[in-house]
């Protein structure tokens, strides 16, 4: 007769920044004040668990065929593979290494981080942990953020613990950004966590607040029809890009807080533009970002990146943008549905796979139940 184990389960949303991404980077939040805003879609970090009885813990990444075996005295993580694991690593284990990190040696750290706190919460417990994205590695929809996300609820459901979306994305941003010293914002985390449409004003690591806005249902609805996401071809492999932007912030570098400064300027604009119901003006708003974030750092604006913002803009797209930190992933054209045929057609001949976007408010959500066990 089967066994019954408790297992549990995970959903962490993507997101698509609409302006103000770099504003959330430290030390600009800490010494400017950052804004951004973004709204979660129906792509999301999935993680599933399921206990084991021999107290080892085993990883499996899906979508890129990656597996790892652990024991519990090898979750120690350096930016380095522990030895004595068994690994068939393929690269970053679902999702992005973040916003800003494109380096794949640390590869199971963000899982082995998550993995040490269960192991000292439930010691000589070990389990499966599934994980999966609804996005390619490099894809600027903020995927590795959400994973973390998706991998702290899975854990907490599975012993017992009720996290707050407040809690939840604290912890996520200490995993990423402080305890693997990854480079990064913070928005991607919170967008995860909360999900929705929201106004997300940084001052600092713990000085977040998360503004939902009360959009018109038949605006949100004509939001949604109007953009359009392409891929570029091109995973983001950061090549330093972050690391400049944070450079011109600490030299006191005039081009890039001005550049910061307009950005945040254009999420505060472009929220009041969605709350009027004025998608004229929230493009706008989207073109003149591009401009001003092409200015953060080189290497934001790739010549693949200016090809397809050009062919786009020709086939009627009001404007365009990439997502995430830049260099590649994802690019966001926003235009009136009538071109959106026309718009799709010229792209995908360009070589670059387009796909409609679909909100999805919610956040990180999880649950537990019995399956059959051994």
């Amino acid at each position: 007769m089967r066994s019954q184990v408790l297992t549990s389960w995970a959903r962490a949303p993507l997101r698509i920044s609409f302006a103000g991404g770099g504003t959330d980077v430290p030390p600009y939040p800490q010494t400017h004040g950052g804004a951004v805003l973004s709204v979660t879609i129906d792509r999301c970090a999935t993680a599933d668990l399921r206990p084991r009885a021999d107290g080892d813990y085993h990883v499996e990444s899906r979508d890129l065929r990656a597996r790892a075996a652990f024991a519990p005295d090898e979750l120690g993580f350096n930016g380095h593979r522990t030895k004595g694991a068994h690994h068939k690593d393929h690269g970053t284990p679902a999702g992005d290494q973040a916003e800003g990190d494109g380096d794949a040696r640390p590869s199971f750290d963000l899982i082995k981080a998550v993995l040490r706190d269960l192991a000292a919460r439930r010691p000589g417990r070990g389990l499966d942990l599934t994980l999966a994205t609804d996005a390619p590695p490099g894809s600027g929809l903020g995927s590795s953020s959400a994973l973390v996300v998706a991998m702290l609820a899975a854990v907490g459901a599975a012993t017992g613990r009720r996290w707050s979306p407040a809690e939840l994305a604290r912890t996520a941003y200490q995993v990423e950004r402080i305890d693997l010293k990854i480079e990064g914002g913070m928005q991607d985390q919170y967008a995860a966590a909360y999900g929705g449409l929201n106004f997300i004003e940084f001052a600092g690591d713990d000085r977040v607040e998360v503004r939902p806005l009360p959009v018109d249902g038949e605006v949100l609805e004509a939001l949604e029809r109007s953009l359009l996401l392409a891929w570029s071809g091109d995973s983001r492999t950061d090549d330093g890009i972050l690391r400049r932007q944070v450079d011109g912030v600490l030299l006191g570098s005039e081009r890039s807080l001005a550049s910061l400064g307009a950005l945040k300027a254009l999420a505060e604009a472009m929220r009041d533009a969605l709350l009027a119901g004025d998608l004229a003006t929230f493009a706008e708003g989207l073109r003149q970002g591009w401009e001003h974030k092409r200015q953060l750092a080189t290497g934001i604006a790739t010549p693949r990146l200016e090809e397809l913002y050009e062919v786009g803009r020709a086939a009627g797209a009001a404007a365009g943008k990439v997502l995430g930190a830049g260099g590649g992933g994802f690019m966001l054209f926003a235009g009136p549905p009538e071109r959106r045929a026309r718009m799709v057609a010229a792209l995908e001949r360009a070589g670059a796979p387009c796909s409609p976007v679909r909100f999805d408010l919610r956040g990180a959500r999880a649950a537990t139940s019995m399956r059959g066990g051994a």
